[in-house]
């Protein structure tokens, strides 16, 4: 996971973003129409970065589609000291 981790968040194009938006989703779980409100970001754009963090099983979706709310998984949480260091190399 911690590869994945790194890889989803500093290794591609959208990474700073990507932390952002776990950053955001680690205070309360969002849907997407309020990260991209609280995040000053397209909404499709974070439409884009949410399906990369569920389909990288960092994230997972909970609720209907419009309104469905996203937040950490567990395999993310159990390495979520990982996802601290790359927060702090982020920012």
């Amino acid at each position: 996971m911690d590869g994945v981790l790194w890889y989803v968040l500093t290794g591609t194009r959208g990474g700073e973003n990507r932390v952002r938006i776990l950053r955001t989703l680690d205070e309360r779980p969002r849907n997407a129409n309020k990260l991209a409100e609280a995040l000053e970001l397209d909404y499709t754009t974070v439409r884009h970065h949410l399906d990369v963090l569920c389909d990288n099983d960092v994230l997972r979706k909970q609720g209907g589609d419009y309104g469905a709310v996203y937040l950490p998984t567990d395999r993310a949480r159990q390495h979520w000291e990982t996802v601290e260091q790359i927060m702090e190399q982020v920012e």
